[in-house]
């Protein structure tokens, strides 16, 4: 007699169109929307942490509104090209030297995270020093809302049925259409769950409970590390992308893993060092 878990279990993937709505021969994507959310949402919460002077060192914002709805263009290009480019070396770069116009093709794979971390740190960088604002701050109100872009996208993920999680019997398993008739792990539930709410939670109350915007670099330290955790975590219930499968001959190492790990080093290096900042100019 089949439990009601194992029913449960062998639940239909939702029949959603990752089409959103189409406008004559241009389709709009889930996916595409969900990075404008993202973007849009980020923007409108950064607005208002930059309006906010009591937050930041010195009760001054280190830079207008005028300055970060400028950003919102090199953030939005760092995101998509960084974000391509890092899938393509760190996930798929064996078939785009075969086939280069596979390059172009988002929806062969999409976008890499750390390829989309890296492509926006340096729009950062060189808008930091080309607009005289603090480095670390920018990185802090950036990381601060990056949240939102990562919510989103796991969603858009679901939606669209792809980067599914390992076999399970779990009562909340799914049956995706591209898994085969396998029950899996909603892994994109847990990123969007993990790296989106939870993290962002973490963030505001760091950032309004604890004026932590005051140490410049310890934001961002906490979301490198917070994001590295998450996904090192979800790791262990995600199937590896196929071209890869699991590293080094084990069975639960994967790309994802190695990628994020040494994020951990690299976040608590920068909360380290913010305190050290902090506690030298008091």
């Amino acid at each position: 007699m089949p439990t009601a878990a194992k029913l449960l279990a062998i639940m239909p993937f939702p029949d959603i169109d990752p089409i959103a709505f189409s406008i004559g021969p241009l389709a709009i994507h889930w996916y595409g929307l969900a990075y404008v959310a993202g973007i849009l949402l980020g923007w409108a919460y950064a607005r208002r942490l930059a309006a906010n002077e009591s937050l930041w060192p010195g009760n001054a914002s280190p830079m207008t509104r005028t300055q970060l709805d400028d950003f919102i263009v090199w953030a939005a290009l760092g995101v998509v090209l960084g974000g391509r480019l890092g899938y393509i070396f760190f996930y798929d770069l064996p078939a785009v030297l075969r086939s280069p116009v596979r390059a172009l093709e988002i929806w062969n794979g999409g976008m890499s995270f750390h390829g989309g971390l890296t492509g926006t740190t340096i729009a950062m960088i060189v808008f930091a020093r080309r607009n005289g604002i603090p480095i670390w701050s920018l990185f802090d109100i950036v990381a601060t809302v990056v949240p939102f872009g990562l919510f989103f996208g796991r969603i858009a993920n679901f939606i669209n049925g792809e980067l599914w999680g390992r076999l399970t019997d779990v009562p909340w398993a799914v049956v995706f259409p591209t898994g085969g008739p396998f029950a899996r792990h909603p892994s994109q539930l847990y990123e969007a769950g993990l790296e989106g709410i939870v993290l962002l939670l973490v963030l505001a109350a760091l950032v309004y409970g604890m004026r932590a915007l005051k140490s410049p670099g310890f934001i961002t330290g906490v979301f490198v590390c917070g994001y590295a955790l998450s996904r090192i975590f979800v790791e262990f219930f995600r199937e590896p992308d196929a071209q890869l499968g699991y590293l080094l001959g084990t069975n639960w190492l994967t790309m994802g893993m190695v990628l994020s790990s040494p994020m951990i080093l690299l976040g608590l290096w920068a909360m380290l060092r913010a305190r050290r900042q902090a506690a030298l100019q008091l």
